[in-house]
């Protein structure tokens, strides 16, 4: 796939010096990110020039009188985006790495992750859109809709790390803050897109500086009588305990996971407990989940953007019983998702192949993407 073209950014260092001849952070994002539509990441690392991300693409960013970053540069840019936040330095210096938030005024919001390579810092900072996007400009199923209407239980978006998944939390979360008369409590790490109060009350919590963990601020939450909580990554084994005794409490629940399918995402959270205490879970988990949606993000086959494919699975009785007691021949997940299309539920293979007969992406993409290419090759041949 050929790499989207970028026009050097004729802007001199003269305008990035501060004090000292310093690279002034914010001039420098900013003039990043005008160097293309659609940038997902930018991307500081010595020994290369600034690099912006666009639709998976690493692109150099050519700045006049700035070849490459030195160690010197990608520190002081770290130092600029932590400031004050005496946690993320301790966490940085401990760990080795560190989330952070940072904002341009009237620009963009970045979700940051700083991190020790070889001696020196690097920085990935996540652009965030400044508005929350709607169903429509992500296309998602119309089905999800039904989400916004639940009333208790756990809801899940699970992909890749860069597939979307902050995305459609946050279009979900939207939809019930304009129709919903609701508390709503948010823990991140960090916050990501920025909610007003519309028809609910929303508060939004950020790891390390509202709360020290998502266990805590989740326990505090229960205290707190919010209807809907979101969290923003089920990472542990305290977590998940803590999301099921909510959900189980008449809380709905949303969350993420790095996980490729729905049935990947099950093992995952088994998989947190020790071999006693699975059975158990599986039982919560089965009464306590509403929805899990998972997503894989692919290049346009006219490789002007990227598009998503959704694989859906909801509860129903089937559902529940592959889950409470495993899956067995002719009794897996995917079985049953293929058995509720009636229900809405969908699968990754059945929508890449949509896809693939729309034309919107193409074979070879379609392929490398599937869960099981040989099977939708096959399918796609007859």
């Amino acid at each position: 796939m050929a790499s989207p073209s970028i026009a050097p950014i004729s802007v001199s260092l003269e305008d990035f010096s501060a004090s000292g001849g310093k690279v002034a952070t914010p001039a420098l994002l900013g003039a990043m990110l005008r160097a293309a539509d659609k940038i997902s990441d930018l991307i500081f690392s010595p020994g290369r020039p600034p690099q912006v991300q666009v639709y998976g693409q690493m692109i150099p960013v050519q700045v006049a009188g700035l070849t490459f970053l030195t160690a010197d540069d990608t520190r002081g840019i770290a130092a600029d985006l932590i400031g004050d936040n005496r946690q993320a330095i301790t966490t940085l210096r401990e760990h080795g790495a560190c989330d952070v938030s940072y904002g341009l005024p009237g620009l963009a919001r970045f979700r940051v992750n700083i991190f020790i390579q070889r001696g020196s810092c690097a920085v990935v900072m996540r652009v965030i859109p400044t508005t929350i996007p709607d169903f429509a400009s992500l296309r998602l199923p119309e089905q999800l809709a039904d989400v916004t209407r639940l009333r208790d239980g756990i809801v899940l978006v699970t992909g890749a790390a860069g597939s979307g998944k902050s995305s459609t939390l946050a279009v979900l979360l939207d939809r019930i803050n304009q129709e919903k008369y609701y508390h709503i409590i948010t823990i991140e790490d960090p916050i990501e897109f920025l909610h007003n109060h519309k028809c609910s009350t929303i508060h939004q919590r950020e790891l390390h500086s509202d709360t020290p963990s998502f266990a805590h601020a989740l326990r505090s939450a229960m205290r707190q009588a919010p209807k809907v909580i979101l969290v923003g990554e089920m990472r542990d084994r305290e977590t998940i305990e803590i999301v099921l005794e909510a959900a189980e409490t008449g809380h709905l629940v949303f969350s993420s996971l790095n996980t490729m399918d729905a049935s990947k995402t099950i093992e995952r959270i088994v998989s947190s407990f020790t071999p006693a205490e699975q059975q158990l879970v599986r039982e919560r988990f089965a009464k306590s989940f509403r929805y899990i949606i998972c997503q894989r993000l692919m290049p346009k086959a006219d490789r002007t953007g990227r598009i998503a494919a959704f694989e859906i699975l909801k509860a129903n009785a089937r559902t529940r019983e592959c889950i409470e007691k495993g899956e067995r021949d002719n009794k897996s997940l995917l079985d049953a998702i293929k058995s509720g299309a009636s229900e809405g539920m969908q699968h990754f293979d059945g929508e890449i192949a949509r896809l693939v007969n729309d034309r919107l992406i193409d074979l070879e993409t379609g392929l490398s993407f599937a869960s099981n290419p040989g099977l939708l090759g096959q399918a796609l041949a007859r």
